[in-house]
């Protein structure tokens, strides 16, 4: 019997919805939302009763009947490090996600809205692979500061995703191969695959790796405690020049690559050395999980919006593919990401983990 789900991916200015039916897509919609409109709510939780009448009331548009759920699936969000896997959406998780246990991201809108409207037509609800993925080895943890070890948030839900769709496509099973798994969007994350476990990543969202269209990614320590004291900014202020304002909105004005291949294509100079320092950036991280993995890499998988942009591909080949293999898988469908993950749990291929 077939299973139908509703999907639910927030993001900081829109939430993307699609209605599957198994694995087929019956619809799907990304409602935008003004900055103006979010800015009227103190905390991310807040959203939540907004987003829900929004997706609500696309439903009825649709004239889609909500009873006919088997199964509500939201993007995880920033919960405490667990495991890549399918979680249901109990008290515990639920509350984690709202109070934002290692941070406020419009994921955690993800578990929250499924839960909701899961229990309301009274089906499972669930999250997949969420942000805070933790699966590393325990000498990757270390940072050279007691206080600051380092920590596993990146695009755990589209890099396993990828990984497994490699491996499917290749006839392997993904626990036996070795994968660096490249994914470039708003933000950017690295991560070295071993036997279906993410055993290192570049921290994607706080000061790790290359930096990308909106974050600084790794910046000289020195000269950031210097800024953080120097009394000229707030600590928001400080932050969001890192995560939001950093990379290529802070170098080019813009968090869009589209543009920034224009400028290129016009002979923009400045604009062109800057996508190669970008290209410079991802490659080193590209090399340095290669030595994660001890030189046994089976491919180089390259996804994310900016895997459209052929001048990149090529200049991270130019400088990785002597390492191994690429494939490329060029956007994300977190979408189908987020349903297979619910499915594989509904039709008992695995079961559903504890948070």
């Amino acid at each position: 019997m077939s299973i139908k789900s509703l999907i639910i991916n927030p993001g900081s200015t829109s939430t993307k919805i699609g209605v599957f039916e198994d694995e087929n897509l019956l619809f799907e919609e990304t409602l935008r939302h003004s900055t103006e409109e979010i800015a009227k709510y103190a905390t991310i939780a807040d959203q939540k009763d907004f987003r829900k009448e929004i997706i609500m009331n696309l439903l009825k548009e649709k004239n889609f009947d909500i009873k006919s759920l088997g199964m509500v699936v939201g993007r995880g969000g920033m919960l405490k490090p667990i495991p890549g896997g399918t979680y249901a959406v109990t008290d515990e998780l639920l509350n984690d996600l709202k109070i934002g246990k290692q941070g406020q991201h419009a994921s955690n809108l993800g578990g929250m809205l499924a839960r909701e409207i899961g229990d309301e037509i009274g089906v499972p609800s669930f999250i997949v692979d969420p942000v805070v993925v933790d699966e590393l080895c325990d000498v990757a943890r270390y940072s050279g500061v007691p206080e600051l070890p380092r920590t596993s948030v990146f695009h755990a839900l589209n890099q396993k995703a990828v990984a497994k769709r490699y491996a499917k496509e290749t006839g392997k099973a993904y626990d036996s191969l070795n994968l660096i798994v490249v994914h470039m969007g708003g933000g950017v994350s690295v991560g070295a695959h071993k036997n279906g476990k993410v055993i290192d990543v570049f921290n994607a969202l706080d000061g790790d790796g290359a930096f990308s269209p909106e974050r600084a990614g790794a910046v000289p320590v020195g000269a950031l405690i210097k800024m953080c004291y120097s009394g000229q900014y707030t600590e928001k202020e400080v932050y969001k020049k890192f995560v939001g304002n950093g990379g290529f909105n802070a170098y080019l004005g813009t968090n869009d690559m589209r543009d920034v291949e224009k400028m290129v294509n016009e002979g923009d100079a400045k604009a062109k050395e800057i996508r190669d320092a970008f290209i410079f950036q991802v490659s080193k991280n590209i090399g340095s999980m290669s030595c994660v993995l001890k030189g046994k890499v089976d491919q180089i998988i390259v996804t994310g919006g900016i895997a459209y942009d052929k001048e990149v591909v090529a200049g991270l080949k130019e400088a990785a593919e002597w390492i191994a293999p690429f494939t490329v898988y060029p956007g994300e469908d977190e979408l189908l990401a987020l349903v297979q993950g619910g499915l594989r749990v509904m039709n008992k291929e695995e079961e559903a983990l504890v948070y």
